[in-house]
């Protein structure tokens, strides 16, 4: 697996944008999304699951009850890189 550079913070401000319901914090983006119940969250982790194993990129996922929280960064670089922004946008555009 090759390596990816860390993103600088401007490279960072101009994808923000480009990724609708993710949040900053420090190293990471943030994405906090709420479905009707356990089960609807369950298949929404599935589908993330699924795409990110796809990527070869996974998300820390948090679940409580209906309320899920993701968050992305690149581990073995120490930073967001473009595969977090790249898995963002592919996880804003799963439907369920």
């Amino acid at each position: 697996m090759g390596e990816m550079a860390v993103m600088s913070e401007l490279q960072i401000e101009r994808n923000m944008p480009k990724v609708r319901g993710w949040k900053r914090v420090g190293t990471t983006i943030r994405k906090r999304v709420v479905k009707k119940d356990f089960i609807k969250a369950m298949a929404y982790v599935q589908s993330v699951a699924f795409v990110s194993e796809h990527a070869d990129h996974h998300p820390d996922i948090d679940i409580r009850w209906n309320t899920v929280t993701l968050v992305l960064t690149t581990h073995s670089e120490g930073g967001l890189t473009e595969k977090d922004f790249s898995l963002a946008a592919r996880i804003n555009s799963l439907t369920s």
